[in-house]
C-alpha cells in the first residue's frame, strides 16, 4: 500500500473544526470596507496585511473584510472594545485559529478579535486546568500530560483553540464515554456584548455558562476556561477494521458501543481510489506500558475482513498528534489551502442505516476528494448534557460527516459541493438528523430557530438579555 494511502487511513476519523455565511453561494472576491463611520481604537490595527489574514477561514469559501483586526492581551482589552462596538453600532468577531469552515468567524466592515495572544496556561490541579481561551488543546494537552493528566475529550485534529471549541461543543473519540469538550466545562470567563466581563458556572450566572457553551459566540466572548482533567493512560491500542458493506460495519458498530468495548469508537465510509468505498471501524483500549488487552478478546464475534485489520499501539501522546501526519501530507500536496466544503451532522440512531445508505448512493465517486471521508460511527447520548447541544431525541446517534476535501481549487466544483450540502442537510433534517454547527451551507435565522427547537427561547432570551445590539459572532446569521 502506498505511504500516503497508509497514512490517510491511519488519520483520525472524527474530523472537527473550531467554529463553523450566512450569505447564499460562495463569496470569495474582496468586499469594500467603508471609508465612513467612527474611527477605530488606536490598538485596533488597520494594517491592510493584518486584516487581509483576518478576512477568511480554513474553508476559504467566505470572504469578508474586516475595518480592524485587534489582538487582545486581556479580558479588559476585549470589554474596552465591546464598549467602543456598542456605542457605534460596529459588529465583532471573535477568532480562535481560524477554522470556521463558512466563514462564521469573519466579519465584514466590523472589528476581528485575534484570540491567539491570549494563549496562557494559569494553574492546573488533579482535577481542573484554567487556560487562556485561544490557547489550543496541543499546547494544553502538553502542559497536562507533563503531568500525567488529560481533558477527557479530545478532538482529532488539535490545532484548534479551547474557545473556539467551546463554542460549538467539541467533540471527540471518546465523547460517548464523556459527552462533549462543553460538558467537560466547570466555569467560564465571558465578555458580553454589553462590554461587561462576567464569571459564570453552573452554579454562578448558569443561564450564561448554559448559553455560551455551544452557543455559538451570539451571547459572550469566552476569555478563560476551567475544564475537566483526568488522569492519562499511558498507552492506546488501536484496531482499524474493515468491512465489505455498510450494515456490517453499522452492525458491529453498534455490538461494540453496547458492549463497551473501546474507550473510543469512530468509523469512516472511504474511497478506495476506484470510485466505490472501504468502510472502517476505529477503535481504541487505553491501557499501561505493561498491560496490552488481548487483540482476541477485544475483536471476538466481529465480521471484519480480518486480514485487513491494522492494529497498532502507541503512547497516548503520539495518538493524540497523529492527525497531524495527515495535515502534514495535505500540505505537502498543496491541498491543506484548498477550499474545505465540509458537512457535519447527527442521524437518529433508528434509521442511521437506511439515511446513510440512500445518500451514498447518489454521491459520486469524487464527492469527498482523494483524501477526504464520510465519518460514520454511532454515540451513546446519555453522556451528553450542554442544553444547547443539539442531537436526535434517542438513546444512540450516528454521526455522519462529509469531509470533503477537493483535489483543486475548482470553483465551480466546489460551489456544487456547497449546494448539495444544502440539499442533504435538508433530507437529513425531514429524517429526524440535526446539524452539528460546523458546516459549508448557508443558514437563515428560521433555519437555526429550527436547528435548536426547544432550547430557542433560551438562547433568544440570552441574545436579548446579554447581546441586545447584536454585535457578536455576525457569520453565523441566527438573529
Amino acid at each position: 500500500m502506498p505511504s500516503d494511502r497508509r497514512m490517510f487511513l491511519g488519520a483520525g476519523l472524527g474530523v472537527t473544526a473550531a467554529l463553523a455565511s450566512s450569505a447564499s453561494g460562495l463569496s470569495t472576491a474582496g468586499q469594500a470596507v467603508s471609508s465612513e463611520g467612527p474611527p477605530l481604537p488606536n490598538h485596533v490595527s488597520l494594517d491592510p496585511e493584518v486584516r487581509a489574514a483576518a478576512a477568511h477561514d480554513f474553508g476559504r469559501l467566505i470572504h469578508r473584510q474586516p475595518r480592524g483586526v485587534l489582538k487582545p492581551a486581556s479580558g479588559a482589552d476585549i470589554a474596552s472594545l465591546i464598549r467602543f462596538a456598542k456605542g457605534q453600532g460596529v459588529k465583532v468577531a471573535a477568532r480562535g485559529q481560524g477554522h470556521s469552515i463558512y466563514g462564521r468567524a469573519l466579519v465584514s466592515d466590523g472589528i476581528v478579535l485575534d484570540m491567539s495572544a491570549m494563549n496562557s496556561i494559569r494553574d492546573i490541579k488533579p482535577d481542573r486546568i484554567v487556560v487562556d481561551a485561544g490557547a489550543t488543546w496541543k499546547y494544553l494537552q502538553d502542559a497536562t500530560l507533563a503531568q500525567g493528566l488529560t481533558p477527557p475529550v479530545l478532538t482529532n485534529y488539535l490545532g484548534l483553540s479551547v474557545g473556539g471549541t467551546v463554542a460549538v461543543g467539541g467533540i471527540g473519540g471518546a465523547s460517548s464515554r464523556h459527552g462533549m469538550q462543553t460538558d467537560n466545562v466547570i466555569a467560564l470567563d465571558v465578555v458580553t456584548g454589553e462590554g461587561n466581563e462576567v464569571s459564570c458556572s453552573a452554579a454562578e450566572n448558569p443561564d450564561l455558562f448554559d448559553s455560551v457553551r455551544a452557543g455559538l459566540g451570539q451571547c459572550g466572548i469566552i476569555t478563560r476556561a476551567t475544564l475537566r482533567l483526568a488522569r492519562a493512560p499511558e498507552r492506546i491500542r488501536r484496531f482499524q477494521l474493515f468491512y465489505r458493506d455498510l450494515p456490517s460495519l453499522a452492525a458491529d458498530q453498534r455490538r461494540v458501543l453496547m458492549e463497551g468495548r473501546f474507550d473510543q469508537l469512530q468509523g469512516a465510509v472511504l474511497p478506495d481510489g476506484s470510485g466505490g468505498w472501504r468502510y472502517q471501524l476505529d477503535g481504541a483500549v487505553y491501557h499501561g506500558s505493561g498491560s496490552a488487552p488481548d487483540d482476541k478478546a477485544v475483536l471476538s464475534g466481529l465480521s471484519d475482513e480480518r486480514g485487513a485489520a491494522v492494529i497498532a499501539d502507541l503512547t497516548y501522546r503520539e495518538d493524540a498528534l497523529a492527525f497531524g501526519k495527515f495535515e502534514s501530507l495535505l500540505r505537502s500536496k498543496g491541498q491543506w489551502s484548498n477550499p474545505q466544503p465540509w458537512l457535519l451532522t447527527f442521524l437518529r440512531g433508528s434509521n442511521a442505516e437506511r439515511v446513510a445508505a440512500d445518500i451514498l448512493a447518489g454521491l459520486k465517486g469524487d464527492a469527498v476528494g482523494p483524501f477526504g471521508r464520510i465519518t460514520f460511527y454511532p454515540l451513546l447520548t446519555k453522556a451528553f448534557r450542554t442544553p444547547l447541544v443539539r442531537l436526535p431525541a434517542e438513546d444512540i446517534v450516528f454521526v455522519f460527516n462529509l469531509i470533503r476535501i477537493p483535489a483543486s481549487n475548482d470553483a465551480a466544483a466546489v460551489e456544487r459541493m456547497v449546494a448539495e450540502n444544502r440539499t442533504l442537510y435538508d433530507r437529513i433534517r425531514e429524517a429526524g438528523g440535526v446539524l452539528y454547527p460546523v458546516s459549508a451551507f448557508a443558514m437563515s435565522p428560521f433555519d437555526w430557530e429550527v436547528h435548536f427547537a426547544s432550547t430557542w427561547p433560551q438562547l433568544r432570551e440570552a441574545k436579548r438579555r446579554y447581546d441586545p445590539g447584536h454585535l457578536l459572532a455576525p457569520g453565523y446569521n441566527v438573529f
